[in-house]
This record gives structure tokens, C-alpha cells and sequence, in this order.
């Protein structure tokens, strides 16, 4: 299969150039994903696909232009590209614009166990029924179960792209991710929800449906009570399961995009320290069986470990070509890959009875954020920590604060970082964080 993608991506490249391209990058992609939902003892939902796809890169006198098609048909391809250099000589020239230098390809390709046979050949019907089944029968056992819906996605993507200026390259790889979803029955009118899932790329690295089903409803059963959190000023504990969305925020505007374009609180802070010391991460694309794993990035970046923040610096942004010759900065990728952050010595028990007093986070509700500025308000849900102790549940509840100040008050890091996520992430402690709720 991936020989055919490469042909088909190859013949892109020559049939651009032959219609009228200077330059031409092609991607062909198959997508393979089944879908399989049960909830209330029933199989509700069953979907299976396969899709595929055609995205050019073209450069045309000076001009650029991308396109997708889903038709791949010789004939339809044909017609594609000559409406899409049509296209692209009609748009103003940008100087800034240019395929991947040739010298940012890899050489080689790693082996980056990211294909599971077992996915590739997908799972057999009575599998499948199984993990849903027992998830599920896992996740109802609690007397004030309202509804318990099981999910279990798994997918194979497979990749092939060629360029005008030399380079050819694959990628494939698997992924599945079942997860449970538990409402429960709480005082008066009100529910508890929460739910459990995992997601990896081998099947042999999940935890069985059992324990998702288990944790699902334990989860669930810790959100019976709730009550509005207190306003207050103190020690702020991530759960790992929720820590990635903080990294995530603090890294979004960290790119040739928005550093060149002036909307991010990052700019002028290349290189000089405004973080905790503490914290230290490394976008690393070559991790054996990481959900972001890639052996190129979207322009045909070489992979390799970059340091994003080092013990408190910004060591390096995510660059593309285009953004870096515009903004006069080297290209070093377009987007992330798996973001590792450093460790410490106690897991999220540990820094719970050290802590003493302080606010668990174990989820967030929506929120916003300002990438000009850094500042946020986020909706949290979690319980109160007195003497070392997890207290009842609370919600209903905001933190606000700027990043760059919430991660100079980081005051530790876990040793237990979240496994199902492209962000390896361990609980995070902060010290001075502002939470709202109650009066007090």
C-alpha cells in the first residue's frame, strides 16, 4: 500500500511540473478508522471508513498556493491540479514563499514503532464487542448509575509524500482509544459525571477494559457532592490527566507565527529565563511508540529532539520555513511533536500529603486564554486538600492568573507523568495561584 501512495505522490509531483508548476510538494494519504459506541447494555453505533486524500504544495512565479482533493482518479487529479496553478497564478507574489530547503530532509527514516500488526490487520467484530461490553458492565457498578456509554476507536493512517526538489518519504502508524463516559445520580435534581480512557498506538499497551471500566466509575463517584470551591489565594496540584492542557497553553503561541507576527508573550523572551528553573521540555518526535511520533514533520522537516523550554529559558520555537524567512529565524519545525516534560521525585500522593493544604485540579471546563498577553481564566473541577488529605469534591470554580507568573510559581513536578497523551506531562505544583468561587 505505501508503494502505491508513493507512486501516486510521485506522479503528482510530475504532473504539476508538467502543468505549468516550478516547484510542487504532494501528500497522499489513507486514513482507515472504525468506530464502535455501546451504551445501556446495547451496541448503538458501529461506523467504519477509509479515506484518502491529495494535498499539494505549489509555487508558481513566485506565487503559492495549497489544495486538497479527495478524488484521485488520474483523470480528476489532472483537472485538480491545472484549476489549482490556474489558481495560484492569479494570487500576489510572496517572496517569503519557497519549498523546503533540500538540506532540512532526512537522510534516513527511524524506526519508530508506531504500526501495531494487530491494528493494521483490525480487530475482529466479537474483539471489539468485547472491550465495549466489558467496559461498559465494568462502568455500572454503582447503585445511582443514570447512564454508562462505552467507546473504542482505532485507527491506521498511512502517508506518502514527494517533492519537486528530491525528497521522498512514508509514514504509517496505528492508534486506538477506548474511553467510558459515567453519569450518576447526586442529591436533588443534580448528576456526577466523569468517565475513564486511554489512548496508545499497540493495543498491548492498554489497560484492560476492566480497569477503564473500574476507573471510570470511580472517577465518576468522586464528583458525588460537589460544591462550589472557596475564593482563594494558595498551592495549586495538577493531576497528570489534566497538567498537558497547561503545557499546551503555555507552548501554543510559542511559533515563528506568531512570534513574527507580534501576538505572542513569548516574543522578546528568546532565550532568557521567566519560568521556574524547575521546568525543562523537549518536543521529541523520535519517542518508539509516541502518539506524536513522526519521521518528518508537514513540510518534510527532518525529525529531532528539540528543547523547547530549558530549566526555565526558551531555548527554541516552533519554526517553519515560511515564518522563519519572514521573521528572520531558522526553521526548526512547523508544528509539535510529543512534548516531554522533566520530572521530580513524588508522584500526585506524594505531593499531596507534602503540599498540606492547597486546591487538587482534576479537569477544566472551558475557559480562555490571550496569546497576546498570557493572561486566563480557566473552569476547574477538583477537590480541596487540607492536611495532606484529598477533601470532597468541589466546582463550580475559576482559576485566573498569566502564565508566565503561574510558571514562574512553579514550585515542583511529579515523577508520574500522564501516559495517554502526545504530552508527557507529570502532576504539577504551583504556588500563589488565585482561584474563584464562593465568597468567602
Amino acid at each position: 500500500m505505501l508503494d502505491t501512495l508513493s507512486q501516486l505522490a510521485a506522479d503528482g509531483v510530475a504532473r504539476a511540473k508538467k502543468l505549468g508548476a516550478n516547484e510542487a510538494f504532494v501528500v497522499i494519504r489513507r486514513n482507515a478508522k472504525t468506530e464502535i459506541q455501546r451504551r445501556d447494555g446495547k451496541t448503538e453505533r458501529i461506523v467504519e471508513s477509509v479515506a484518502r486524500s491529495m494535498a499539494v504544495q505549489l509555487y508558481v512565479d513566485g506565487r503559492y498556493s495549497a489544495q486538497t482533493t479527495t478524488d484521485l482518479r488520474p483523470e480528476a487529479i489532472d483537472a485538480f491540479l491545472g484549476d489549482a496553478i490556474a489558481l495560484t497564478r492569479a494570487l500576489e507574489p510572496d517572496p517569503h514563499r519557497s519549498i523546503t530547503d533540500p538540506a532540512l530532509f532526512p537522510r534516513a527514516q527511524a524506526a519508530l514503532e508506531s504500526d501495531d500488526a494487530a491494528l493494521a490487520a483490525g480487530l475482529s467484530a466479537a474483539d471489539r464487542e468485547a472491550w465495549v461490553a466489558t467496559m461498559e458492565a465494568h462502568a455500572r457498578k454503582h447503585d445511582n448509575v443514570i447512564s454508562a456509554t462505552a467507546n473504542l476507536t482505532y485507527e491506521r493512517s498511512m502517508g506518502a509524500c514527494a517533492t519537486s526538489n528530491g525528497f521522498a518519504g512514508t509514514s504509517q502508524g496505528t492508534h486506538i482509544a477506548p474511553s467510558v463516559d459515567v453519569t450518576l445520580r447526586d442529591e436533588g435534581d443534580k448528576r456526577a459525571e466523569d468517565g475513564d480512557y486511554a489512548w496508545t498506538r499497540f493495543v498491548g499497551d492498554l489497560p484492560s477494559a476492566a480497569s477503564i471500566g473500574d476507573n471510570a466509575i470511580r472517577m465518576a463517584s468522586t464528583r458525588l457532592g460537589a460544591k462550589k470551591g472557596p475564593t482563594l489565594k494558595g498551592t495549586m496540584i495538577v493531576d497528570p490527566r489534566a497538567a498537558g492542557m497547561l503545557i499546551g497553553r503555555l507552548l501554543g503561541p510559542a511559533t515563528g507565527n506568531a512570534l513574527q507576527q507580534g501576538r505572542s508573550f513569548w516574543a522578546g523572551k528568546l532565550g532568557q529565563k521567566v519560568l521556574s528553573d524547575k521546568l525543562s521540555i523537549v518536543d521529541d518526535p523520535l519517542l518508539a511508540r509516541g502518539l506524536g511520533s513522526r519521521p518528518f514533520d508537514g513540510e518534510g522537516i527532518a525529525a529531532a529532539r528539540l528543547p523547547i523550554i530549558e530549566a526555565g529559558s526558551l531555548k527554541n520555537a516552533y519554526v517553519d520555513t515560511y515564518y522563519g524567512k519572514k521573521g528572520g529565524m531558522a526553521p526548526t519545525t512547523g508544528s509539535a511533536s510529543n512534548r516531554v516534560v522533566s520530572l521530580g521525585d513524588k508522584d500526585l500522593a506524594g505531593w499531596i500529603a507534602a503540599v498540606g493544604n492547597g486546591v487538587l485540579v482534576t479537569s477544566w471546563l472551558g475557559g480562555n486564554a490571550d496569546a497576546n498577553t498570557g493572561d486566563f481564566s480557566f473552569g476547574m473541577r477538583g477537590h480541596l486538600v487540607e492536611k495532606g488529605q484529598v477533601g470532597g469534591p468541589i466546582g463550580e470554580m475559576n482559576v485566573t492568573g498569566n502564565f508566565i507568573t503561574l510558571f514562574a510559581g512553579l514550585a515542583g513536578l511529579g515523577n508520574d507523568p500522564w501516559r495517554y497523551s502526545s504530552t508527557l506531562c507529570p502532576t504539577l505544583v504551583f504556588e500563589g495561584v488565585q482561584f474563584s468561587g464562593a465568597k468567602a
